[in-house]
């Protein structure tokens, strides 16, 4: 489907008046039509500023020739969903943005696209769009939020959530809590740290969808208006070029993308928009990839949650392509795919420099000599499950303790809050996958108050469900085969000893095989009624292991 099939010809003399109805010249109905999709809306901090993004994008589009036509995708921002019954919403808007913009993009034959996304599945949603479409595409972000200050240190949403934590447990009292709510967020962008939202606007440049800087620059900088125009002029050279998604993401791209997500500490949450965005291009990523991957991916970063740098920092070291420089000394990445740029990635990232090592570590002095991701297996994870390793603290590495057992998320919480965890406990949130959530939501919540009262060195989590980006500390998520598709996990029972190895890549119930096997026999899932959307996502969706994507 091209412009050509819509506007040219006789036959077509309908479609041209409705282009005269919008108020189009001939001039602009003979040049490329690029669509340009704008996130934009009034309740996502990290979305308040794409109008300012997207009407930069379409200068940058008409200064190089082209005409833009901006359209919309919704937004769900997580911070605000979390913790209640809207998380359930925020995952499964990734198949709902990739479908409308499909959708759009077709009907109204548009020859090329910009997405203008920023927060968690925005980016990847739009991603799997582009690579459903295959016609010309750049990706521009509204850019990272400036860090908060707290009592002259440089704070994050993930600070937020923990002061919570701090606050049940009596270590802060009502003003200190205020001057955390009060400064925590002090500009409109994606979360400060290495969140999800980061992690992917940063992979739009490994992936070379996106320009250099898309995933550092913040959102409050005039050179984040300079990128968009620059995106804009980008589209319509690979127009010319005739350089498409599925030329660009190729299985190179995306081992390219893993190796960078290990050395930057991404978002687990990578481990589930990676796969499903390969998936739309023909290529099927195997989570046991990510573990030979990240077994000679030394990590570089220590981003917030896992350390006290923040994207603004990443962006003043150099960015993401400076640490790719890094990476590409020892010979870690393939160098020869071709890019939104127009260039190589070998091309884009030579003479990137590091310039600050606090930040970006040198290659010869990581932080770990394995990556920042970990995907364990074992009998309670037949088909996988991740943990962000680089946020573990090395005493919980290796760690056994007997379960704590809840069917949700909220009377996880009101445990945690009660004072009912113990040193040494694993909590075990189960029916919080993709098909039993449904909509597999984020554990920032219970993950942060165990850090802030203080047992982030003595408890671990795991759950079929997922975590935020910020979340820090043993928390091991996405486990598959869930509770809900009849897993192990839907069996173990309070008391019931957990080993957890992540050197070892191991995640294990001790339970005798035999008590196991007349378990698992009498084991029912739990179902819930469910209605509208989420009946029909619960119905189709495949586990956490393959992406959570809609069969």
């Amino acid at each position: 489907m091209k412009k050509e099939d819509v506007v040219n010809g006789v036959q077509n003399a309908p479609h041209r008046s409705l282009y005269h109805a919008l108020g189009l010249t001939e001039e602009e109905m003979k040049r490329p039509m690029v669509g340009i999709v704008s996130s934009y809306n009034e309740i996502v901090p990290g979305h308040m500023n794409i109008d300012k993004i997207v009407d930069a994008v379409k200068l940058g589009v008409a200064m190089a020739g082209g005409t833009p036509i901006v359209f919309p995708a919704i937004a769900v921002c997580d911070g605000i969903a979390m913790g209640h019954t809207g998380m359930k919403y925020s995952l499964v808007t990734r198949d709902l943005i990739a479908d409308s913009t499909e959708a759009m993009a077709l009907a109204h034959g548009f020859d090329a696209l910009v997405c203008v996304p920023n927060c968690d599945k925005n980016v990847p949603g739009l991603l799997m769009a582009a690579a459903r479409l295959n016609i010309p595409t750049v990706f521009v972000s509204g850019g990272p939020m400036l860090a908060g200050r707290v009592g002259g240190k440089k704070t994050s949403l993930s600070s937020m959530f923990e002061a919570v934590g701090s606050y049940n447990a009596g270590k802060i009292d009502d003003e200190k809590l205020l001057e955390f709510e009060c400064k925590t967020c002090p500009t409109c962008g994606s979360c400060s740290g290495m969140y999800t939202a980061n992690s992917m606007n940063c992979l739009t440049e490994v992936l070379g969808m996106g320009l250099k800087g898309n995933g550092t620059i913040p959102a409050v900088y005039s050179q984040r208006i300079e990128l968009a125009k620059h995106a804009g002029m980008a589209v319509m050279e690979l127009i010319k070029k005739d350089i498409k998604p599925r030329d660009i993401m190729t299985e190179k791209a995306f081992k390219n993308a893993l190796t960078v997500d290990m050395a930057l500490g991404c978002s687990t949450n990578s481990m589930l928009h990676l796969p499903a965005i390969a998936h739309e291009c023909g290529i099927e990523i195997n989570l046991d990839i990510a573990n030979s991957i990240s077994a000679v991916t030394p990590n570089l970063c220590h981003l917030a949650p896992a350390g006290p740098t923040f994207m603004e920092d990443l962006n003043e070291a150099g960015g993401v392509y400076a640490v790719m420089n890094e990476l590409n000394k020892k010979g870690l990445l393939e160098t020869d795919c071709i890019t939104a740029t127009g260039k190589t990635v070998g091309e884009n990232i030579a003479n990137c420099v590091n310039t600050n090592p606090e930040v970006i570590r040198p290659i010869d002095n990581p932080y770990s000599e394995t990556g920042g991701i970990a995907v364990l297996k074992g009998n309670l994870a037949e088909r996988g499950s991740v943990v962000k390793r680089s946020a573990v603290l090395p005493e919980m590495l290796v760690h056994e303790g007997p379960a704590k057992v809840y069917d949700c998320e909220e009377d996880a919480q009101a445990a945690i809050n009660a004072g009912e965890i113990k040193a040494g406990d694993v909590v075990v949130i189960r029916y919080e996958g993709p098909k039993g959530g449904p909509g597999m939501r984020e554990m920032l919540n219970p993950t942060s108050a165990i850090m802030g009262m203080g047992l982030g060195n003595s408890v671990a989590l795991i759950t079929d469900g997922r975590f935020s980006g910020a979340t820090r500390g043993a928390c091991i998520g996405h486990v598959t085969p869930e509770a809900a598709s009849g897993g192990l996990i839907g069996v173990v029972e309070n008391g019931d000893i957990i080993s957890i190895n992540i050197p070892e890549n191991k995640l294990e119930l001790k339970v005798d095989q035999a008590v196991l096997d007349e378990r698992m026999k009498n084991f029912v899932p739990k179902k819930k009624e469910l209605s509208g959307y989420l009946k029909r996502y619960a119905a189709l969706v495949s586990g956490g292991a393959e992406g959570a994507i809609l069969n």
